[in-house]
């Protein structure tokens, strides 16, 4: 894969500057004058709306500064007009980027947690559901998401791979949305310097151009809540809530699951 598709400089930094590139000065309520010869906002103007210096900016572009305070990400996030999530999206990268370290659940504790969660989701026949890795691959799923839902959703199986496959595109009505959800998630919850997410974002790169510019725009996200309207195994088109929460513990686990019902209803009425 092309150096582009993972970025070349800081986490935070590609962060940065591919956040800086998508906005235009209007955005911002700025005026723009003349030709400019930088896509979006430029690195002074960011600085200003954020209330730092310029040279301090540069810096944390080029990854020179590892560790901003969160004043600073604060005021970064209000200057590219970035939600909570993009706070904390930020708080993540510099972790990572300055050497943090994940703690790690005992075995005793992952397998009780695994145990519980295998038992949950078979206790849900007609409701897909799935716990998915940092890396969107997925480590359980229940016969209702495996015989329902377009795709391989086997584990050992990946959720992008499937969302950017040609059995999901067929079925999905609404691609582009899942199509901008799923990489925007799987962004938010992955390690930028982890092998396995660059082997996974070089065969989605290679594959499809939609992959291509959503990750190259950094878009970060979790995926909380978000509709799937699907034509499923059966032929029938059905509209589902899909939720994501946080598993306990620290292996970055999420449980997925998609139902049908007066919540999905609501929202699509809203």
């Amino acid at each position: 894969m092309n150096k582009e598709s993972m970025g070349t400089g800081s986490p935070l930094g590609d962060y940065l500057k591919a956040r800086r590139a998508s906005m235009r000065p209007e955005d911002v309520n700025l005026v723009a004058i003349g030709q400019r010869r930088v896509a979006g906002l430029r690195r002074d103007e960011v600085a200003r709306l954020a209330g730092i210096s310029q040279e301090y900016y540069i810096r944390l572009e080029q990854g020179r500064d590892h560790q901003p305070s969160d004043q600073v990400l604060r005021a970064l996030a209000r200057a590219l007009r970035l939600g909570s999530d993009g706070v904390e999206y930020m708080h993540r990268l510099v972790r990572i980027q300055s050497g943090g370290v994940r703690l790690q659940d005992s075995e005793e504790l992952a397998a009780a947690v695994d145990e519980g969660l295998r038992s949950m989701l078979a206790q849900w026949p007609s409701t897909p559901a799935m716990i998915v890795d940092r890396n969107l691959g997925i480590r359980m799923s229940n016969e209702s998401a495996r015989s329902e839902l377009p795709g391989r959703w086997e584990p050992g199986s990946n959720a992008a791979l499937v969302v950017f496959g040609d059995d999901w595109k067929r079925c999905d009505l609404q691609w582009e949305r899942s199509a901008r959800t799923t990489a925007a998630a799987l962004r938010y919850s992955s390690d930028p310097g982890d092998p396995e997410l660059h082997d996974l974002v070089g065969v989605l790169s290679l594959r499809d151009a939609t992959f291509r510019g959503l990750w190259g725009n950094h878009l970060a996200a979790p995926p909380v809540v978000t509709e799937v309207d699907l034509v499923t195994s059966d032929g029938e088109e059905s509209s589902f809530t899909q939720q994501a929460f946080q598993v306990p513990g620290d292996r970055g686990l999420v449980l997925i699951v998609l139902h049908r019902g007066q919540l999905g209803q609501a929202a699509r009425s809203a």
